[in-house]
């Protein structure tokens, strides 16, 4: 992990995605989350605040070292408890059907080997649980879909392996039986990387 992705990225990532807006948009999506929660991406904590006070307890998976030091200060102030895991979500250390939901908050546009991923969330939820998800990817114009692809190298870059043009439908629709998506531009946001993806993907089996 270079220099920037564990020093510089952190405290950016932290500036860009506290914004109010985006604040919002946390509090509807987990405020149906439920059960042992495990977060994928957990980043400098940002999600923390916006959990139910039904949620106690929360596994986090989180590959770079680099959010600790912000995340841990949320931490301290929570009242929830958080189990803080530094690994990838593509190989899973927890047993099968350990979670009743899964969260992930603009992750899914970073994974490496986003396939190995989802299907390691199916594995470790239970039946009935859900992937809580909200993320950016391939906008539904074609216009706006050129200049995802264009942009997507420089994207990587900056981002930390952040894509502008996944088609996160297709890859959940490929793993998960029930699929439940609102997709939507984001006020004030360029149309390359405001293109959401909120919703829930049930484990029905």
């Amino acid at each position: 992990m270079g220099f920037y992705s564990r020093y510089v990225f952190p405290q950016l990532l932290d500036w860009a995605m506290a914004d109010p807006a985006l604040g919002r948009l946390r509090r509807e999506l987990l405020a149906g989350v439920w059960g042992e929660v495990l977060e994928i991406g957990f980043g400098t904590g940002l999600n923390l605040a916006y959990y139910p006070e039904s949620v106690t307890k929360i596994t986090t998976v989180e590959p770079n070292r680099g959010m600790n030091r912000l995340a841990k200060r949320r931490i301290q102030s929570s009242s929830k408890i958080v189990d803080i895991q530094n690994i990838g979500g593509e190989a899973l250390p927890m047993p099968n059907q350990s979670f009743d939901s899964v969260v992930s908050t603009w992750t899914l546009c970073s994974i490496v080997h986003l396939d190995r991923a989802l299907a390691e969330i199916y594995r470790v939820l239970r039946p009935g649980g859900g992937l809580f998800f909200l993320e950016h990817g391939l906008s539904d114009e074609p216009e706006v879909q050129v200049w995802q692809d264009r942009l997507t190298p420089i994207q990587k870059l900056l981002g930390d392996g952040c894509h502008l043009n996944r088609p996160i439908a297709k890859y959940l629709g490929t793993h998960f039986e029930k699929l439940e998506i609102n997709n939507f531009y984001l006020e004030g946001v360029p149309k390359i990387s405001g293109y959401m993806y909120r919703g829930l993907a049930t484990k029905v089996g």
